[in-house]
């Protein structure tokens, strides 16, 4: 396993903490600068769990909604990121219980946006744009299958590339516990991407 990072806690997640702790005090243009600097990061987490872009943006300006309606059960001895990463989960989760649903009950799905991220080539020959299409694909249909508890955690490791400490304070978990759930998650997309097809 890796060893922990030595870096401090990103400066985001305690300026994010000390504007709801001003907008739990009755500060309501905290609120707005709290989604001013919080909004991005809860689209690309939600987009992590749900899969398609215009849902994350609109479950993150829900779950940012949310936070803020309930933002007198917000503790302000405690950071900001774990409370609402459980706002932003349950969101997440509720909506795809609501499509899984809705799938069933009319028998398709969504097509995504296209790739999460670009493959950057200077001058790609064809073949290799048709190979790294297929990759891609591949890696989508792979992380997919997994559990929206492991598509988070890996979406706040490799792609908002936060340190251990900070995925701890953002989900509320122990780093050893990080470590675990990184561990079993990239086990999962590694046997995913080998049981797809080749």
């Amino acid at each position: 396993m890796e060893s922990t990072p030595s870096r401090p806690v990103d400066p985001l997640l305690m300026e994010a903490t000390q504007l709801m702790i001003r907008t739990h005090s009755g500060d309501h243009e905290a609120f707005g600068e709290l989604v001013r600097l919080v909004g991005r990061r809860a689209q690309r987490l939600a987009h992590a769990l749900v899969g398609h872009e215009e849902d994350a943006r609109d479950l993150a300006q829900e779950a940012l909604l949310k936070a803020y309606r309930g933002r007198a059960s917000y503790d302000p001895g405690q950071p900001f990121f774990p409370w609402f990463q459980r706002i932003l989960r349950n969101t997440c989760i509720s909506h795809l219980r609501k499509r899984r649903v809705a799938l069933s009950l009319h028998g398709s799905a969504d097509e995504g946006d296209g790739p999460d991220f670009e493959l950057v080539d200077p001058q790609p020959l064809p073949e290799r744009i048709a190979e790294g299409r297929e990759a891609v694909e591949r890696y989508r249909a792979a992380l997919a299958t997994l559990r929206a508890r492991d598509r988070e955690i890996l979406a706040l490791r490799h792609q908002e590339e936060l340190a251990y400490r900070e995925i701890a304070a953002t989900l509320g978990i122990k780093e050893g516990t990080v470590m675990s759930r990184l561990f079993h998650a990239r086990r999962r997309l590694r046997e995913a991407l080998e049981d797809g097809p080749a």
